[in-house]
């Protein structure tokens, strides 16, 4: 990579690690998970970055890198084990902490919920509803078919009314915010 090019690199990782996070985080449920997905993606994406035909759509090819790495990731035997526990914390006192405690249970059911897809539901859910993106980067994104990301939508938005509806009713305050994941 030469100077230049390594300059464009750096640009674009200032401009867009955020939202590179979110998506790393959304994918993987866990920020330190999600960091080190992210800095697995851009690491692959420094290397190839001088053969990128198209320098205006690189972050189409990260995402990309993002969802094989995390879908690699999980084919390791020691990644991603995760402990289940029958009970809740304990839940603060008081009116102003119970709404703050349902609101995190909530995220804490939608976030079990989502890690319980498998990995092409999680990224079309991911991308399409916490990313705001069209079928069609979802698709050039995942390397599918549109027809693919509308049924894998549809499969993984079964999944999760069913799964959130044997976790409970969501409370009236964490409704009221109006930031569902399924309608």
């Amino acid at each position: 990579m030469n100077a230049d090019e390594e300059r464009e690199f750096r640009e674009f990782v200032t401009a867009r690690s955020r939202p590179l996070l979110h998506t790393a985080y959304l994918l993987t449920g866990d920020w330190e998970q999600g960091r080190d997905l992210l800095q697995t993606a851009l690491a692959s994406t420094a290397r190839r970055w001088s053969k990128l035909r198209d320098r205006e759509q690189p972050e189409i090819y990260v995402r990309r890198a993002l969802y094989h790495a995390q879908v690699d990731r999980f084919r390791l035997l020691s990644w991603g084990r995760e402990t289940v526990t029958d009970t809740l914390p304990d839940q603060p006192s008081g009116q102003a902490a119970a709404d703050w405690a349902d609101t995190v249970v909530q995220r804490q059911d939608i976030m079990a919920a989502l890690r319980r897809l498998p990995k092409r539901q999680r990224a079309v859910i991911v991308l399409r509803y916490f990313e705001d993106r069209p079928d069609n980067e979802i698709a050039a994104i995942l390397g599918v078919a549109q027809g693919t990301v509308r049924s894998q939508t549809h499969k993984a938005l079964v999944s999760l009314r069913t799964t959130l509806a044997e976790a409970g009713p969501p409370t009236a305050s964490s409704t009221a915010s109006g930031r569902g994941v399924v309608a």
